[in-house]
């Protein structure tokens, strides 16, 4: 240090300076990255944020406060609500059902669980064709799920071209390349050893299926250019895939709930969807191919996912 002595005594000016400066840009650049970080996660979290609840302070800063008067003229504005209708339709029909004897709810309980508890993800897809009309009534009960505000922020949207299927296998192979060696790190790769899947990020079912099933969360709504709360939009939409789930269980047909990451803008563009809708499930449809295999998984007993609180 008593070397640089008389350097720093002839120029210390010039030393305080480049301090400064590069001290300056230090900072400046830990600022811009972290701008940079945050801008990308916001980019894909701030209109979701749009639809879940916002924290108190969040809450105070950003919404009006609601008064008294606004409750007295919704409650004196009918046309503002919606009708409600008596549970009984007519003598057959019911909302929530009639009721069931005790043997019978437990008989019904035991064979819906025989018949979910058959469900596997299948990587081996037969290209037998399956009606059109099967895979939209299967939707169309996916679309009972309950959302928030009743906004049902979800878009199914049904690829059948063989070109867009080769073309969509051909974006998630290439992302999940990428995945596999540089992303996802060599914990997650292990982690996923036993169920066999980490061996290839090749997926010839996304064009042995008859169906792609891509499904979109609505962000956010657009009326009159402006944009319109979706509440709980991510949650409502997994809701809707979970009944989607049973329905195609149901029907004798098979699926493989794949999360296509990083994938996501692409495929919107392929399939020409609007900004406010996100990709967060890719789920090949069809029957299972006659040599198709599973791994023998063993589920969690019911004691270790429940609790009762008597």
């Amino acid at each position: 240090m008593s070397d640089l002595a008389p350097f720093l005594t002839k120029y210390w000016k010039e030393t305080t300076i480049t301090i400064a400066i590069g001290t300056s840009a230090l900072i400046a650049y830990k600022k811009w990255t972290a701008n940079k970080r945050l801008k990308e996660a916001t980019d894909e979290e701030e209109d979701d944020m749009d639809g879940r609840e916002k924290p108190e302070r969040m809450q105070s800063e950003n919404f009006e406060s609601v008064d008294n008067d606004f409750y007295d003229d919704l409650a004196n504005c009918p046309e503002k609500q919606l009708e409600y209708q008596p549970r009984k339709q007519n003598d057959n029909d019911y909302y929530f059902n009639s009721r069931y004897t005790e043997d019978e709810m437990f008989t019904r309980a035991k064979e819906f669980f025989n018949l979910m508890n058959l469900r596997r993800s299948c990587r081996f897809m037969s290209d037998a064709p399956v009606p059109r009309e099967v895979i939209e009534e299967i939707i169309r009960t996916a679309s009972t799920g309950p959302s928030g505000a009743h906004t049902q922020p979800w878009t199914y949207v049904v690829v059948q071209n063989p070109e867009y299927k080769k073309e969509i296998r051909r974006i998630i192979e290439e992302e999940e390349e990428v995945n596999y060696r540089k992303r996802m790190g060599m914990k997650w790769i292990n982690d996923l050893k036993n169920l066999r899947t980490s061996w290839s990020w090749k997926k010839p079912y996304l064009e042995d299926a008859p169906y792609l099933i891509v499904v979109f969360k609505q962000a956010y709504a657009l009326s009159n250019g402006h944009r319109k709360t979706l509440y709980y939009n991510e949650i409502s939409t997994c809701i809707s895939v979970g009944i989607l789930l049973a329905a195609i269980q149901n029907v004798g047909l098979c699926t493989l709930t794949s999360t296509p990451m990083n994938a996501g803008p692409r495929l919107r563009s392929l399939l020409n969807r609007p900004p406010n809708e996100k990709v967060i499930l890719l789920l090949p449809v069809g029957y299972a191919a006659t040599d198709a295999t599973v791994p023998d998984l063993k589920r969690k007993e019911l004691k270790d996912v429940l609790i009762w609180e008597d």
